[in-house]
């Protein structure tokens, strides 16, 4: 049972760091530039989409600590996992209700300027990825 939670705690880094890297680094600017696709558009679109994605990564969050708490690792896997885990609740709590509001003004019908909130949160997407190949690393069997 250890070996395969082993590989589970190794395995849901991975996955999550592909999710990331697919949704936030491809599916997110390149979205908007479609044939056809409207800032109102993109941004309803990229709401239900990192709506989504963050519920799945605090879903394999869970998972990646209740492995951990099994398994015992070392105490470089603990770390890498508490990093990303407070990133995630970082952008989960801090970054997006500002650009939840920010897209709901957006949708009606306000012209904003770009807000510093994308930045924050594309940096900590960066530092995120960083962290999860460090996790995936430390936590390889």
């Amino acid at each position: 049972m250890d070996t395969v939670v082993q590989h589970i705690l190794w395995f849901l880094p991975a996955l999550w760091l592909g999710m990331v890297l697919a949704i936030s680094f491809l599916e997110a600017p390149l979205k908007f530039r479609a044939p056809g696709v409207t800032l109102a558009l993109g941004l309803g679109i990229g709401r239900l989409v990192f709506r989504a994605l963050n519920a799945a990564e605090v879903g394999l969050a869970a998972l990646l600590l209740l492995a951990a708490l099994i398994v015992s690792p070392g105490s470089a896997t603990w770390s890498w996992l508490g990093v990303t885990v407070v990133l995630l609740a970082i952008q989960v709590v801090v970054v997006r209700p500002p650009l939840t509001r920010r897209a709901d003004r957006v949708l009606a019908g306000e012209n904003l300027a770009r807000s510093h909130a994308h930045y924050w949160y594309i940096g900590l997407e960066i530092t995120k990825v960083v962290a999860l190949v460090g996790l995936a690393i430390a936590a390889a069997p």
